[in-house]
C-alpha cells in the first residue's frame, strides 16, 4: 500500500492536471474570440484603436476568469483582419514541473461600413 498510494495519487494529480491545461485552452481561445469581437466593430476608430479595444477585451475577460500570467497580442493584425492571440501559463499541481504555455488566436475580417449607392 505504502508503494502504490503515491504512484495512484501521482496518477489522479496527472488527469486533474491535464484537465487544468484543457480549460486554460479554452479560456485563452474564448479571449481571444471576445478581443476580436470587440476590435472588428470598431468602424470609426484607427486601427490601433480597434487593436487597444480588443487587447482591453481579452485582458478584461482573463481578469474576470482570475488568470494571472497571459500575454495579450495583436502584432499580426492587417488592415483587413484583426488577429489576436492570448499566450497564458496553467498553474502547475505536481512540484517540480514546469508546465506547458497554452497559445490561442482567433482572426476575423475588420467590418466596414459604406454608405449604401445613391439611384438616381
Amino acid at each position: 500500500m505504502a508503494i502504490v498510494f503515491p504512484v495512484v495519487l501521482l496518477l489522479l494529480l496527472l488527469v486533474v492536471q491535464a484537465a487544468l491545461i484543457w480549460y486554460d485552452r479554452q479560456v485563452a481561445l474564448t479571449a481571444a474570440r471576445e478581443g476580436v469581437d470587440a476590435g472588428r466593430v470598431q468602424a470609426k476608430a484607427t486601427e490601433a484603436e480597434a487593436e487597444e479595444a480588443a487587447r482591453r477585451q481579452a485582458r478584461d475577460f482573463l481578469d474576470r476568469q482570475g488568470v494571472h500570467a497571459y500575454q495579450v497580442e495583436t502584432g499580426d493584425s492587417t488592415a483587413d483582419t484583426i488577429k489576436v492571440t492570448v499566450e497564458l501559463t496553467p498553474p502547475l499541481l505536481i512540484p517540480g514541473l514546469t508546465g506547458p504555455s497554452v497559445r490561442q488566436y482567433a482572426e476575423a475580417p475588420r467590418e466596414r461600413f459604406v454608405p449604401p449607392a445613391v439611384t438616381p
